[in-house]
């Protein structure tokens, strides 16, 4: 008899574990709340405009190529791949900015050419990150965080100090560079990642070698045809799907878990994977007595940013942006304090725009342009269309400042996004974006747990778990959940 497992969540973590749970010979099933699938990296069209909801930079190229190539296809089976050159732009303030080329030695020239030695400097910074790199998601984001004895292989514990995770991102970079704009650059990938600079272990540099070796590609048609590539790989397996099921319980008796109760049926399975949000699954769908966590463990988490969106249709083509555009003419640590130490909606954000119709002449009508402006806050603030509205024009009124031309009168096609949308469309703890924060104190072992202490056959994944937050994690995180759920289950057959 097949053993059958529910999945709650079709993100990419959950489309991942459903994936890897059919190969290994389970009966899957996966249970989406919305009326399409994706998770956070949802896709919308309106007027001509197509839009990602979420996830907009396609890093760590080879992350997808393992996933894919596991189940003997490619990324080329299901999208076509293209770098983009220069890989993003950084305004720091009127007529000042820096666009980032593709490839290694071109960054280098240009770190060279913004602060002599600087070249170098980079290429042994990159060097130290492309160690972290290789350890940190070749071998530790495969770790379940189960054990501390998942750790003591000789390679990991050998190369400890090398991984630097005792040493400040903020120290790390500022001893290899002086020039501001160039430690921004480096810096930047942390404002995401859940810290500040001075609390983020210097480890993350490996997502500087991500950015500058690896590079920054875009699929064609979109984030999204990486979710359809997915779910068609997914149905290829004999994966089923579920649209517009809510769960709203999952069923517990005697710490066993016995199936779903959703909003248009009762479904009974042996095994099931929460890839939906973590502390809602907690919190709202199980018996008090079966919670791991409290309701004081969640509040003391520390949470990566929430975002205000907007996705905007511009009836006509825009100077001064690339496919992705940073402004960075506000102080970064500011900006990252009010996220992360006095969270509030911030006095100078730094904001961020991408504009793939820049790339894609397919994204917007012809002579039109789709932006997405994002705005990385705090999770768990007061979401009202008075603020939205105010930070609006906030970012428009410093596009206006940067690009020389006032786009407001051209917007035929404007939509917000935040916190209250967060929670209503993927019930996002504190209305996060980007799941839990890759802080020391909440790395492996002191993520919540994959496997539910309480509660036999619950299992987690996604980005309130190991390894974390982010789409290459979140593929790995599918994985490894998959791994374990076999590895179990065949301990329990031989008991």
């Amino acid at each position: 008899m097949s053993v059958k497992v529910a999945v709650i969540g079709s993100g990419f973590a959950g489309l991942s574990a459903a994936s890897f749970l059919a190969k290994k010979g389970f009966e899957v099933k996966v249970f989406e709340k919305n009326d399409s699938l994706g998770g956070r990296a949802r896709f919308f069209e309106e007027q001509g405009y197509k839009f990602d909801m979420g996830p907009s930079w396609y890093w760590m190229p080879d992350v997808f190529d393992r996933y894919f190539k596991s189940f003997g296809k490619s990324t080329a089976d299901y999208y076509e791949l293209e770098r983009i050159d220069p890989s993003y732009r950084v305004y720091f303030g009127k007529d000042d900015f820096l666009d980032l080329p593709a490839g290694l030695d071109n960054c280098i020239k240009l770190f060279e050419q913004e602060e002599p030695g600087a070249g170098e400097k980079l290429r042994k910074f990159l060097s130290e990150s492309a160690y972290k790199y290789d350890v940190g998601i070749k071998d530790l984001v495969f770790k379940p965080g189960r054990s501390l004895l998942e750790f003591a292989d000789f390679r990991i514990a050998k190369g400890l100090i090398q991984l630097d995770l005792l040493k400040s991102m903020r120290s790390y970079v500022y001893a290899h560079f002086k020039n501001p704009k160039l430690r921004q650059i480096v810096e930047f990938p942390i404002l995401f990642l859940g810290g500040t600079p001075n609390n983020t272990p210097a480890l993350y540099s490996l997502m500087n070698y991500a950015d500058m070796a690896l590079g920054t590609w875009y699929p064609k048609g979109g984030m999204h045809r990486i979710v359809e590539g997915m779910v068609s790989l997914a149905k290829e397996l004999g994966v089923q799907f579920h649209l517009g099921h809510d769960v709203e319980k999952v069923e517990v008796e005697q710490g066993q878990y016995k199936g779903l109760h959703t909003s248009k049926g009762y479904y009974k399975t042996d095994v099931v994977v929460a890839g939906a949000d973590y502390a809602h699954v907690e919190s709202k769908l199980l018996e008090p007595k079966y919670q791991q966590y409290s309701e004081k463990y969640w509040d003391s988490r520390a949470m990566a940013p929430s975002s205000l969106l907007f996705y905007l249709g511009i009836s006509k083509k825009v100077k001064g942006l690339l496919h992705h555009t940073l402004f960075f003419d506000e102080d970064f640590d500011r900006h990252a304090e009010e996220i992360y130490e006095k969270p509030q909606w911030p006095s100078k954000p730094l904001f961020y725009v991408s504009a793939t119709s820049k790339t894609d002449s397919e994204a917007a009508p012809e002579g039109h342009e789709n932006l997405f402006l994002l705005m990385p806050v705090a999770p768990d603030l007061k979401d009202t269309e008075e603020q939205r509205e105010k930070y609006y024009h906030l970012m428009m009124d410093r596009l206006q400042a940067h690009l020389g031309e006032d786009l407001r009168p051209h917007v035929v096609y404007k939509r917000g996004y935040a916190h209250a949308n967060f929670i209503e469309d993927y019930n996002a703890f504190k209305g996060n974006a980007y799941g839990l924060a890759n802080t020391l104190k909440q790395t492996a072992i002191l993520k919540p747990r994959l496997k539910s202490k309480k509660v036999k056959n619950l299992y987690y994944t996604g980005q309130l778990t190991t390894p974390g937050p982010g789409v290459p994690p979140s593929l790995i995180s599918g994985e490894v959940v998959a791994g374990e759920i076999e590895k179990d289950l065949k301990k329990v057959l031989a008991s």
